[in-house]
């Protein structure tokens, strides 16, 4: 067997990237995947299939709904599902394809199957044992569940299930308004379903600006979403094509059931650690079964990393990838670095949500003393426009240096915009800075520079 410089578990976007850039810091390097095709949960059956599926389905909805106001006329689209997941599929091989040439380029090889470590320096697929100097542990997540529910793939599903579905369900319930649940139920609502989210808090989009989730709530329900909030899920009794959700108020312990062709559980996710050994090789695991790592992503055993959906923090693919090249650098001698401060989360429905930096609600937990600038998208011409004035840029920055501290932002192309924050931030920028940058009209991104300009004399189109 090859002596490997680096070995990596798993091709998901964390250890895929790590492996590119292990090989083009000179390292020997392999990636073990068990999967038939490279890119993981994210590239297989997450990020990238759900995106193209809420693309698809909201090109229906402004086929159906917005059309007509610019005068192109015509009988409304119908869908052809089967058509729609052919297309869904198409997208995600054009994606797994372009890692694998990748790896080709590259030189990496793809060790195929499933890996443990039986040893320091050993990694085990098969009957084959490979050596390796160094070790990095990127096997992502999986979907959990809660007591009572069980996941079938068919009728009670996952995000996994929830993208090939047979058929477009008549009644969709959503356990749980995270970002998973509210995209997918975004997407079933859209075609046609009606669509029922059931959350065990007050608020949606858990850890998020208040007021982003209040405005995002009110957005949702006048597309038709339906919302059961302060709600414990009890049990789900599934038969072959039909379910009973069964859940209780927290607020006055009453009891009440829903009728659902589909069940989904998008209740979060967890590490996926199992078959790898690492508890018998004395690798620390914490209580909620993530691997323990140091500042340079290495575990309790030298040699050993753990990047991404296996350690602590956001599970996010962009994370994962930022801890990827980090921990190649470091496994090559140089120096990694994350910085965990900016780091964005986006929800790709319509309208986007987007965020990056501290909240309102940290801000004042923390005692620091802020400005908050904000701008209505119903001030930016280009998004009236298109019909997605709905939403706002919220930019805080503190109260006596005018540092940019965090931003929120529901509206147009929200996913794309942050990322003008994110280099503010990275370079230490004020809000003034970002006031007083030009930026194109008509765009959405003068939304941004209105809310800067919000922290200070004021927003001009305000």
């Amino acid at each position: 067997m090859a002596q490997y410089d680096v070995i990596v578990i798993g091709a998901g976007p964390g250890g895929y990237v790590a492996a590119i850039r292990c090989a083009q810091l000179g390292l020997k390097t392999a990636c073990v995947e068990s999967r038939d095709t490279l890119g993981g949960t994210c590239l297989n059956v997450g990020c990238i299939p759900s995106k193209a599926l809420l693309h698809a389905s909201h090109q229906l909805h402004e086929a159906e709904h917005n059309f007509a106001k610019m005068g192109l006329k015509g009988k409304s689209p119908s869908v052809d599902w089967k058509q729609m997941l052919s297309y869904k599929d198409e997208v995600v091989a054009g994606n797994t394809k372009g890692i694998e040439f990748l790896f080709k380029k590259n030189k990496i090889d793809w060790i195929k199957g499933r890996a443990s470590i039986p040893a320091t320096g050993k990694v085990q697929v098969g009957d084959d044992i490979h050596d390796a100097k160094n070790i990095i542990v990127a096997t992502g997540s999986e979907a959990s569940s809660i007591p009572g529910v069980k996941i079938d793939e068919k009728v009670v599903v996952s995000s996994t299930g929830a993208l090939e579905l047979p058929k477009i369900p008549k009644k969709l319930v959503v356990i749980g308004a995270g970002v998973i649940g509210l995209e997918l139920g975004s997407v079933y609502k859209r075609l046609g379903s009606e669509v029922t989210v059931v959350e065990f808090l007050d608020q949606i989009t858990p850890g998020m600006d208040a007021e982003v989730q209040r405005t995002f709530q009110r957005i949702l329900k006048k597309q038709g979403l339906d919302f059961i909030m302060g709600a414990a899920v009890q049990k789900v009794d599934a038969t072959k094509t039909k379910a009973k959700v069964t859940y209780k108020l927290r607020k006055d312990d009453s009891e009440a059931t829903l009728d659902a062709d589909v069940v989904l559980v998008a209740t979060g996710r967890k590490p996926y650690t199992d078959g790898l050994g690492l508890e018998a090789l004395g690798v620390e695991i914490s209580p909620r079964g993530q691997i323990k790592t140091d500042d340079h992503w290495q575990t309790s055993v030298k040699g050993i990393y753990a990047i991404g959906d296996v350690i602590d923090g956001p599970m996010l693919a962009h994370k994962a990838e930022d801890e990827g090249m980090a921990c190649a650098e470091v496994v090559a001698g140089k120096a990694g670095h994350v910085n965990y401060g900016v780091i964005p989360g986006v929800i790709y429905t319509a309208p986007e949500i987007a965020t990056v930096g501290k909240t309102e609600e940290q801000l004042k937990q923390e005692g620091v003393a802020y400005k908050a600038g904000k701008f209505s998208f119903m001030g930016n011409a280009r998004a009236k426009a298109v019909f997605q004035g709905e939403g706002f840029v919220k930019l805080l920055a503190d109260a006596e240096t005018d540092r940019v501290l965090g931003c929120h932002i529901i509206g147009p192309g929200a996913g794309d915009l942050i990322h003008e924050i994110c280099v503010a931030m990275e370079f230490g920028a004020s809000a003034e800075d970002v006031a007083l940058t030009c930026h194109a009209h008509p765009t959405f991104s003068e939304a941004v520079r209105e809310a800067a300009l919000a922290c200070g004399d004021g927003a001009i189109h305000a």
